[in-house]
């Protein structure tokens, strides 16, 4: 009798196909080989958000592919080192037996999630993100706010209209930017946009690999913003968020390093947008210790620091980066008396 180990495995016994994508950090997938290894707890989880696993299971049925695929959105706590709580695991799939059986069913799946701890509801911004990749990637129509929200980013609506658009539409533009002449459009778009608008939009790109155009237009109204005698915070946080996946790493970092240059990145919101979101431009040393300066001098204090230097710390795309720069001999005596507050708060003194 094969002994069935994870999650994957449980699901997969009963004929389905799963598709495994981040909710925490970003809407983005997750190769199954990964999942499966975090299951195992091989490796830690990619992008853990609060200490904790967020993240979505598409469900299909390879033999009814003209049933919509079911969705399971599931939280796990994480242990010190990022790793998979098996004790969590085991517990969220006591429940699902319960529930199902010990033989996973398409019609049984459904319910299965019900009064079960670890399931989550995604906040709705996040959920227009997922159906829009997801519609996508099944290469099914966009929502019918769809052709709105393009005709908003033509121009054709004019840029006051934004509040009629809904944030569904705009979350499908984002995730249909090879389609439908979609960079150009909203390329052309972002000088005009009023701030809300733009960082709606910006929340939404934050979740796709944009080209160097939409990235260009980006960062220049991002440094527009920056030039003037009171740069816009709302502006310069969308366009951090926005620029996070571009495929030219070169703007994103030119932009935050110009950012850093300026006193307005002490405030909390931008600290936060760069850290929560644009992680990668840390991986370059001169913008970690830069980043670090800024975070030492922020508006909020110690506590906010505390809390960024934790969740870099967490994150196995930053943390060993960031520990080298903690032994940093350069530092400044703000920042090394920060980082020795740190760590007597992580000790309890």
């Amino acid at each position: 009798m094969t002994t069935i180990a994870t999650l994957t495995e449980f699901i997969e016994s009963g004929g389905l196909s799963l598709h495994f994508s981040d909710m925490g950090r970003r809407v983005s997938s997750i190769p199954r080989e990964h999942f499966v290894a975090f299951e195992l707890t091989e490796i830690p989880y990619p992008l853990p958000l609060q200490q904790q696993a967020w993240f979505a299971l598409t469900l299909a049925d390879p033999k009814q592919p003209q049933i919509d695929p079911m969705i399971w959105f599931i939280r796990f706590p994480l242990d010190e080192q990022g790793k998979l709580l098996l004790s969590a695991r085991d517990e969220f799939m006591h429940h699902l037996v319960e529930s199902l059986g010990s033989e996973p069913d398409t019609d049984g799946m459904r319910g299965a999630l019900q009064n079960n701890p670890y399931a989550f509801q995604p906040k709705q911004e996040r959920l227009a993100t997922f159906h829009a990749r997801l519609t996508h990637t099944l290469r099914q129509p966009a929502s019918r706010y769809y052709d709105h929200a393009k005709a908003y980013f033509d121009g054709d609506l004019g840029w006051d209209q934004w509040s009629f658009i809904g944030y569904q539409g705009i979350a499908d533009v984002a995730a249909r930017l090879d389609q439908h002449g979609n960079t150009q459009r909203v390329r052309k778009s972002i000088p005009s946009l009023p701030p809300s608008p733009l960082e709606v939009l910006c929340h939404c790109l934050e979740n796709e690999v944009i080209s160097h155009s939409i990235a260009d237009a980006l960062a220049q109204r991002g440094l527009s913003s920056l030039h003037q005698e009171t740069p816009d915070a709302q502006v310069l946080s969308a366009v951090v968020r926005g620029l996070s996946q571009s495929q030219q790493e070169s703007i994103r970092n030119n932009f935050i390093s110009q950012l850093l240059d300026h006193p307005i990145s002490q405030r909390s919101d931008l600290l936060a947008a760069i850290a929560g979101r644009a992680w990668e431009s840390l991986e370059d040393d001169s913008l970690r210790h830069r980043y670090l300066e800024r975070l030492a001098d922020n508006e909020a204090g110690q506590a906010f620091f505390n809390g960024i230097l934790s969740d870099l710390l967490y994150l196995p795309a930053t943390r060993s980066a960031m520990q080298v720069s903690l032994r940093n001999p350069e530092r400044t005596p703000k920042l090394s008396q920060v980082i020795g507050a740190f760590f007597s708060h992580v000790r309890g003194e």
